[in-house]
């Protein structure tokens, strides 16, 4: 399995920044997950993180990147950057799995999975 997931070099930026602040363990760094809800299926869940049983740990830019197993196959290919603009800032993933998401751009579909709204 190649890349998984990589960030940009902003997101980088800004989770090494998120990580210094927070003083934590050695092993600590961004999870990137997946969970159920949202009106298109799926949500991101992004968060500072330690490693669990049955984790997967990739490396990018410095950066350890923790995926649950269940996440694995929606978030392959995903690169998490971060934008800021006047609307707001915060973490964005662009992923190559998405066939729809809704338009307030929080939640996301997959090919093989039926929307739970009458999108």
């Amino acid at each position: 399995m190649g890349d998984v997931v990589t960030l940009t070099d902003t997101a980088a930026e800004k989770v090494t920044a998120f990580l210094s602040a927070q003083n934590p363990a050695p092993e600590a760094g961004l999870r990137v997950g997946v969970k159920g809800g949202g009106c298109s299926g799926f949500q991101y869940a992004l968060a500072l993180d330690e490693q669990r049983d049955g984790d997967q740990i990739f490396e990018d830019r410095g950066i350890r990147l923790i995926v649950d197993e269940q996440s694995l196959q929606y978030v392959d290919g995903s690169v998490v950057d971060y934008t800021e603009s006047l609307m707001g800032a915060g973490f964005e993933v662009k992923n190559p799995n998405v066939v729809a998401a809704c338009g307030c751009g929080s939640s996301f579909r997959v090919a093989d999975e039926s929307p739970s709204c009458g999108a």
